[in-house]
């Protein structure tokens, strides 16, 4: 076999050529591209990632806020529901104090109308208590109605003070009423009885007041004295019907 050592040392020399010239016009450019191309990737890759953390940190934080938002949402609600139930308990309060005030004035209102019923039912009791008694005196005996009360009115007359007393009489004829005219002896034993009293005697002026049912009425410019059965009724009605 024969061997060309020209032709090998040309081709060699060929292929180192080749190599150069594609080491320094291919491969350097294209490791160079690939170079920046990865720079490029690089950069690109920690980009993505600074914007991945970045997102991350906004998903984050808006999880943190809705968490937020849902505990001050709760917060609200307890809140609202503690006011609520704070306002019905004083709206509560509020009804039944006003129902108690409504119930404890109807109650005032009742027992002050019961009261006053009960005052018109003693007077009109009074009242005709008073009838009943007024009629029945009417049926006493006419000496009865007049000799009975003589000496009453004496001692009324005799209890007043020492200054009426005296003026008895002394302005003129005194006003006496009775319940019926008086006869001669029941008139002598007035004019004997009021003598008796006031140390002189006095001059009267009957009068017959039917309404005085039975005794005597003396009445003077400063006192009215009273025994009979009109003046005690009208004072038993008077206490009967005091509402103390």
């Amino acid at each position: 076999m024969h061997i060309d050592w020209w032709t090998l040392g040309l081709q060699t020399v060929n292929v180192a050529v080749l190599i150069w010239v594609l080491g320094r016009f291919l491969f350097r450019p294209v490791a160079r591209i690939i170079s920046d191309r990865q720079a490029l990737a690089g950069a690109d890759l920690a980009k993505a990632k600074a914007a991945l953390a970045e997102a991350e940190a906004s998903r984050d934080a808006a999880r943190a806020a809705t968490a937020d938002l849902a505990t001050q949402r709760q917060q609200m609600l307890a809140a609202a529901q503690s006011e609520a139930a704070h306002q019905k308990e004083t709206l509560l309060a509020a009804a039944q104090s006003e129902a108690e005030a409504a119930r404890r004035a109807a109650l005032a209102d009742l027992v002050q109308a019961r009261a006053t019923e009960a005052r018109a039912l003693s007077d009109q009791a009074a009242q005709l208590a008073g009838d009943i008694a007024a009629r029945l005196l009417q049926r006493l005996p006419d000496d009865a109605r007049v000799l009975g009360f003589i000496d009453g009115l004496a001692a009324a007359v005799a209890a007043l003070p020492d200054a009426t007393r005296d003026s008895i009489g002394r302005e003129g004829p005194v006003r006496l009423r009775t319940a019926r005219a008086l006869t001669a002896p029941e008139t002598e034993a007035v004019n004997t009885a009021l003598a008796q009293v006031l140390g002189r005697p006095v001059a009267l002026a009957p009068e017959v007041a039917p309404e005085l049912i039975a005794g005597l009425e003396l009445e003077t410019p400063h006192a009215v004295v009273h025994n009979n059965f009109h003046a005690d009724l009208a004072r038993i009605a008077q206490e009967l019907t005091r509402h103390d």
